[in-house]
C-alpha cells in the first residue's frame, strides 16, 4: 500500500489485494475530481447529470435523441432519466415531443435556453480539467486514458 493512500485513509493493515487498493484509489480520485466539477456546475444551478444531458443533446443537433439514446450516452448511469428530463423541461432547458411515426418514442432536444446555459461552461470546464489533470502531462494522460479504458473493458 502506498504511504500516501495509507495516511489519507488512516489504514494500518494492507489491502487484501492490489486490485482492492487500485479500486479505492479510483474511487477517491473520482470523488476528488467530481467535487470541483460539481462546484463549478453548481454556480449555474446544474448537476453533473444535467450538464451531461445538455452536452449530449448539443452534440445531437436539431434532430435530438430519444430518452433511451440519451441514457446510453450518459457518463454515469441514471436509473430515472425520465425524471431528470422532467426537471430539465420544467426549467426550459430541453423540449420533448412524441415521434409522429411511433408515438412510443419521445424525442428530446436542447432549447435555446439550454444552449445559453451550457455553451458558456465550455471554457471554465476545460480550465478546471487542465487545473485538475494538466500536471500529469500529455504522455501520462494518454497512458491513464488507455489504462482506464482497458479496466472498463475488462470489468464490464
Amino acid at each position: 500500500m502506498t504511504r500516501r493512500l495509507q495516511a489519507s485513509i488512516r489504514q494500518t493493515r494492507p489491502f487484501p489485494s492490489l486490485e482492492a487498493e487500485a479500486f479505492l484509489n479510483l474511487q477517491r480520485s473520482a470523488d476528488a475530481l467530481m467535487r470541483g466539477f460539481s462546484e463549478l456546475l453548481g454556480r449555474s444551478d446544474l448537476s453533473p447529470a444535467q450538464y451531461n444531458v445538455l452536452r449530449i443533446l448539443r452534440g445531437a443537433g436539431p434532430a435530438g435523441l430519444s430518452c433511451g439514446e440519451i441514457g446510453e450516452r450518459m457518463v454515469t448511469r441514471d436509473p430515472d432519466i425520465t425524471r431528470l428530463l422532467d426537471r430539465m423541461a420544467r426549467r426550459g432547458l430541453v423540449s420533448r415531443a412524441r415521434e409522429r411515426g411511433d408515438r412510443r418514442v419521445v424525442r428530446v432536444r436542447i432549447t435555446h435556453e439550454g444552449l445559453d446555459l451550457v455553451n458558456p461552461l465550455d471554457k471554465p470546464v476545460a480550465a478546471l480539467h487542465r487545473q485538475q489533470l494538466g500536471a500529469l502531462g500529455a504522455e501520462r494522460l494518454r497512458t491513464l486514458i488507455t489504462l482506464l479504458e482497458e479496466a472498463r473493458a475488462e470489468g464490464g
